[in-house]
């Protein structure tokens, strides 16, 4: 028995059942990233006003890599035209041109997920240190000549750590100095280490979602993007590779299947798109 509109569309709307699918799935993606967006605005319009860590809860500013995140989108761009030809490609019958785009979709999905670690790894890395005369220091740290990397969470430390390990003081490379809305102040440079005894040290802590609402939101929506990028790149190397046998037996509802997960694709671009400037420059 065959299933109706697999692959025609039906005549009252137009529509194939792949469609009316991905579209009632879209619905409520855009509800789930609606929330979250909607959790990042209205805690950072409730933040107390002041440069954080000076002032605990001041929404931090300056904090993300601009040009990484600007080349981040033009990828995802990219991959978006390139998801675009492989379809077409397939509409001009053309299998080894869409092998191709489809290829460089996956890849420059990866290199996307690639450059985002390296965020992250950043991030894992870096620590506000409060001490007990009120001061707060930011920067990447060394601990008896090791840095916290992301990748190994023993690295990560704590002030109940450094005293099991009975560490006496710590490096700190400090950040450069920012004014209230995060941009550089003329002249600052963080090319200078200072050490700080670790009986000074109230609390010390990376950029992880337990130090600030900010890193908690902004982790939160980038790695749920993040599997959503890594879902749709592993579907569409099936695509083009083991799943591609049904272009041979039966071609229209393989482009159907490109046209579906290019519509997704295009969704996780779009998510991107309106992350980028809310979350890096604004």
């Amino acid at each position: 028995m065959e299933i109706p509109y697999t692959y025609k569309a039906r005549p009252d709307t137009g529509l194939y059942n792949a469609k009316v699918g991905i579209w009632l799935f879209l619905a409520s993606e855009i509800m789930l990233f609606g929330a979250l967006f909607s959790a990042y605005i209205l805690l950072r319009v409730s933040a107390p006003v002041g440069f954080w860590p000076d002032v605990a809860l001041a929404w931090p500013r300056g904090l993300l890599n601009i040009p990484i995140g600007t080349f981040n989108t033009a990828v995802l761009i990219t991959s978006s035209v390139t998801v675009v030809l492989a379809w077409a490609a397939l509409k001009m019958n053309n299998f080894a041109r869409f092998r191709v785009y489809m290829v460089i979709t996956v890849l420059c999905a990866f290199a996307f997920l690639g450059i985002k670690s390296f965020e992250y790894n950043d991030k894992f890395s870096h620590y506000v240190i409060r001490l007990q005369d009120g001061k707060a220091l930011t920067g990447h740290i060394e601990v008896d000549g090791k840095h916290p990397r992301f990748w190994n969470f023993s690295d990560q430390w704590s002030v109940a750590k450094l005293a099991d390990k009975k560490v006496t003081k710590i490096k700190v490379e400090m950040d450069p100095e920012r004014d209230v809305n995060g941009h550089l102040k003329k002249g600052a440079s963080h090319h200078h280490e200072v050490e700080v005894a670790v009986s000074d040290i109230v609390s010390m802590g990376s950029y992880t979602p337990a130090t600030h609402p900010f890193f908690a939101v902004y982790f939160l929506i980038t790695a749920l993007h993040g599997l959503h990028v890594l879902g749709g790149a592993l579907v569409l190397g099936y695509f083009a590779f083991p799943g591609a046998k049904m272009w041979k037996s039966n071609p229209e509802q393989f482009i159907n299947r490109i046209e579906v997960g290019g519509l997704f694709w295009h969704f996780v671009d779009l998510v991107w798109i309106f992350l980028f400037p809310v979350v890096y420059l604004l």
